[in-house]
């Protein structure tokens, strides 16, 4: 066993609660809030005084090789272009437009703005490259009025930068050709010659970045995510994770940095811990997901994360393996997973690959949190929770468990939230309450009433919850979740039944999984026999013994991906239950049909 894994890797958890007389319960940690660091910047800087030549990224540089950045890299460079973009003009009003995904080259730009006191707007690649309109980056520029766009390549982003026009004054490329462009590398070069360190730093309270969360219709809300936020939400993970202390973490991850799960969970763990990420080129989607699997043969991490329908591709591939699993897990902290629930089936998977391929114990574990809060509120930092266990509080930060229908909504206050949206007071305003809380709109319930420690269970979004015809509440994240869990072959699920008699449900397959089942070699037809038998078999299973609010009583399965562009999904795969049955309307109807069509399926 590595003996770094013997160190302690979970503190131990220690939360105050206080019940009010309306039903509102507040939780906050007995542990101490650590001290965070002024700004990205001095972390980078000290990082990089410490040991200039450990890698900070590494991006592929061919099917067998990595290209590097090392921390000293990274800090001269970014002090010079954080010249450049002053000289250009730009500034707390003149934000830098980031469109490309993951690379070395938007890390340089991100880290240049931050010390310039620029703010950056790291914008999802899927509005650039998979949008037909570009109505979204056109309508963020329309926001922001940002100084300069950057694009990794001017090829496939030129529709994007086309489509932004005269919003933008700069463009800045790192490869390819386009007129007027700014190149990335000789504006490296104009500034090289200034070699020594910016004075100053941004200070806590400037802008560090603007992310724009996935509304569902009209223009995305920009985030204000300060230094301020950022570096305390880093000071309180390393407190609850102590073995960071002296383990810097090495990390194989795709997550987007246009997401707070990506960009500053994930990337400023790296960062701020001295350790090293490499950038994985590929998504958990099946055309994409072997590029996963090489960057895992080449390099295993000492944390994973992932989202559920990341593990949903992963587990199967571990488990066809040996050689890969043993490797996955040699030097494996734990797995963690966020952004949506993970089914219990798959969790039970993981598990048992854990303890059949690691000598050491690899825990599952999971974490609560919205852009708006950095993203990381609450924790479970423990052995032993169930499944969709969000865990306790972070150190500093209090959470309001606020009555909210027949729901308790997760509200935040602590030094890791943002002080609002961009250029949108009225908003902002309302995205707090009376006592400074900001109102996050997900609800959660204690698993054990009189013991805070046992942590918390996320119960679902509460836009997303209906009522059936006969007033019954459907808690619509909980069911979804066990609808996938006991099919175990669709990759996720819409629920419908607002104001009916019975719920249904549209599906989408895993085709991974239905290949296992079914013995094809292929993509397997929606209307493959045993597929529907098994589905048919499912929901015999699930409604066994159910309310109506649990039981599903028709489902159809969809070829047509969710669409980004309609809002009914985001890049990172988080499904917008209420939008997709909006935009599936006509398919929501099909469910419904008096006499349903030979294609929708019912209880065997």
């Amino acid at each position: 066993m590595n003996p770094l894994l013997q160190l302690q890797t979970f503190a131990t958890p220690d939360t105050e609660m206080e019940r009010r007389d309306d039903g509102t319960i507040v939780l906050s940690s007995r542990l101490a809030l650590p001290e965070w660091a002024p700004s990205i910047t001095a972390v980078l800087r000290k990082r990089a005084a410490e040991h200039p030549d450990r890698p900070l990224a590494a991006e592929r540089a061919g099917e067998d090789s990595w290209a590097t950045l090392t921390y000293g890299e990274a800090s001269r460079q970014a002090d010079a272009l954080a010249r450049a973009f002053l000289e250009l003009g730009l500034g707390p009003e003149k934000p830098v437009m980031i469109l490309s995904g993951n690379s070395l080259a938007h890390l340089l730009v991100s880290l240049g703005a931050y010390a310039a006191g620029v703010p950056a707007m790291p914008i999802s690649v899927a509005y650039s490259l998979q949008s037909a309109d570009h109505a979204r980056i056109k309508a963020i520029a329309e926001l922001t009025e940002p100084g300069l766009v950057f694009a990794d390549d001017a090829g496939p982003f030129a529709p994007a930068l086309d489509a932004l026009g005269a919003h933008v004054p700069h463009v800045l490329v790192a490869r390819g050709e386009r007129e007027g462009a700014l190149r990335l590398d000789h504006l490296l070069t104009s500034v090289a010659n200034q070699s020594s360190p910016l004075d100053g730093d941004p200070g806590g309270e400037t802008i560090a970045k603007l992310l724009f969360t996935s509304g569902s219709t009209g223009v995305p809300k920009g985030v204000i995510n300060t230094h301020r936020m950022l570096c305390s939400d880093q000071a309180v993970m390393r407190a609850i994770w102590p073995f960071l202390a002296d383990e810097p973490p090495v990390l194989v991850d795709w997550l987007p940095w246009s997401h707070t799960f990506g960009g500053n969970h994930n990337l400023n763990l790296v960062l701020f811990n001295g350790g090293t990420i490499y950038i994985d080129d590929g998504r958990p989607a099946p055309p994409l997901f072997p590029r996963t699997i090489a960057a895992l043969k080449d390099v295993p991490p000492t944390l994973y994360f992932n989202v559920p329908a990341g593990y949903a591709l992963l587990a199967p591939a571990l488990e066809n393996d040996a050689e890969l699993a043993q490797r996955f897990f040699s030097g494996l902290r734990f797995m963690f997973y966020a952004a949506a629930a993970l089914p219990d089936a798959l969790a039970a998977r993981l598990r048992q690959l854990a303890a059949k391929h690691a000598d050491h114990d690899v825990p599952l574990t999971s974490s609560w949190g919205t852009t708006e809060t950095s993203p990381a509120a609450t924790t479970m930092h423990y052995l032993g929770a169930p499944t969709g266990c969000i865990g306790v509080p972070y150190p500093g930060v209090s959470v309001k468990l606020a009555p909210v229908g027949d729901k308790l909504e997760i509200r935040v206050r602590g030094p890791i939230v943002t002080p609002g949206y961009y250029r949108a007071l009225e908003l902002s305003a309302a995205a707090f309450d009376e006592e400074g809380y900001y109102r996050s709109g997900d609800a959660a319930r204690l698993i054990d009433e009189h013991d805070p420690n046992q942590g918390l269970m996320f119960d679902g979004r509460i836009a997303e919850n209906f009522k059936l015809l006969t007033g019954t509440w459907v808690t619509v994240g909980a069911l979804r979740t066990r609808l996938l869990s006991a099919a175990g072959v669709l990759s996720d699920a819409v629920i419908a039944g607002e104001g009916a008699e019975y719920l249904a449900a549209l599906a989408w397959v895993n085709q991974p999984e239905a290949r296992k089942l079914t013995g094809a070699t292929e993509d397997v037809p929606l209307d493959d026999p045993k597929l529907r038998e098994h589905l048919a078999a499912t929901l015999t299973k699930l409604n066994a013994d159910a309310g109506s609010a649990s039981r599903v009583e028709r489902l159809l399965l969809l070829e047509k991906p969710p669409s980004l562009d309609a809002g009914e999904i985001t890049d990172k795969g988080y499904l917008n239950q209420h939008r997709a049955r909006q935009c599936r309307a006509a398919d929501v109807a099909r469910l419904y049909a008096s006499e349903p069509s030979p294609e929708v399926i019912g209880p065997a």
